[in-house]
């Protein structure tokens, strides 16, 4: 396992590091330890959870994966040996209701962030929470799937970035928080973040979460320079696109009991397009033509950015994570690496 600085944040963490968005949720305790178990014994040190997880979110579970997290690493004396990051949910979350989160006006404020930092800290059973991340931007953005930008309106109540900078501040200045990142950002956010940072004299946040993988590298235009440029490591989440990069849907798509798809006949509509499906295909005939397991190449190859701090493996099950745990130590030739640039240049991004 490589490790990597996250940012200027003084933490190096794992190349790969482990999503825990199922837990307590599609993903029972049992299962969830056992994960939690191997990622630690395979070198992962990055563990990556969020105030309104389990997914799907909603109020009976709504921390689950944040209690599961802190019993690990409590019940395992692991504290030392690993990162913890969270996530605070604003109203800019695009997961369906969730005023069960401190009501209707959960917006990105110091009120808002000090009870959501008091809470993850109670339920992770921890002092202070090692990176702390903002889930989703306060005002509407253009992302996900959103082909051409839209010029959104901000809402009244909206919170400014330097606003919500400012409480973040605040709670490492109480040593509740020791980094701060955000999530799903785009260029002009995580520079503004950068721009405010500078001129209030506060922590510079030291990581970006978005999106990364074969099938969307959507990073690499905008984001990828300014990270590399002003020291921002990406930690990349859903590599696998969602589990269409193992291949285990073949050439017709349909929902797998068990899985993601089942009982969302949008899932296969979305996420397996005749486009996407071909630029799939053509992903698995370079795996096999290399003798590598597709999956294993799809998580490599992110891992190979070199704007990448970290990779989130993520999986509903300890079988899937021991699968995906295969590409910690394999390295992408040139060869490889020029045959996935050729088709994702024939195929950029699909939808």
């Amino acid at each position: 396992m490589q490790y990597r600085k996250l940012g200027h944040s003084g933490f190096e963490v794992s190349a790969y590091g482990l999503g825990v968005m199922t837990f307590g949720g599609q993903t029972a305790e049992a299962d969830a330890f056992r994960q939690m178990d191997m990622a630690l014994e395979a070198g992962i040190t990055l563990f990556d959870t969020a105030e309104n997880y389990p997914t799907p979110t909603g109020p009976e579970t709504q921390g689950r994966s944040e209690e599961l997290l802190g019993k690990w690493v409590n019940s395992r004396k692991v504290r030392d040996k690993v990162v913890i990051a969270t996530k605070v949910a604003g109203p800019g979350n695009a997961a369906g209701d969730m005023t069960h989160i401190r009501g209707p006006m959960r917006h990105l404020d110091a009120a808002n962030i000090a009870l959501a930092v008091d809470a993850s800290l109670k339920r992770l059973g921890t002092d202070a929470i090692d990176h702390y991340q903002v889930h989703w931007p306060e005002r509407a953005v253009s992302t996900h799937g959103r082909q051409r930008f839209s010029q959104l309106a901000d809402s009244p109540e909206q919170v400014s970035i330097e606003e919500t900078l400012a409480a973040l501040a605040q709670q490492v200045s109480l040593g509740k928080i020791r980094a701060v990142g955000v999530c799903n950002e785009t260029p002009w956010g995580v520079m503004r973040y950068l721009f405010m940072a500078d001129l209030m004299t506060v922590p510079r946040v030291a990581s970006i979460q978005n999106g990364y993988s074969l099938l969307d590298r959507q990073f690499e235009i905008g984001l990828a320079e300014v990270a590399m440029r002003e020291g921002l490591g990406l930690i990349g989440y859903s590599p696998l696109a969602s589990g269409t990069l193992t291949g285990k849907y073949g050439g017709t798509p349909a929902p797998i009991s068990g899985s993601r798809s089942e009982g969302s006949p949008s899932f296969v509509a979305r996420l397996l397009s005749p486009v996407r499906q071909q630029a799939i295909s053509a992903y698995g005939v370079v795996a096999r033509a290399h003798g590598l397991d597709m999956a294993h190449m799809a998580l490599a190859f992110a891992a190979q950015q070199p704007f990448m701090a970290s990779v989130l493996m993520a999986a509903s099950n300890a079988e899937q994570l021991a699968s995906n745990l295969g590409a910690i130590d394999l390295t992408l030739s040139k060869e490889v690496v020029s045959a996935i640039n050729q088709i994702h240049d024939a195929h950029p991004n699909p939808k």
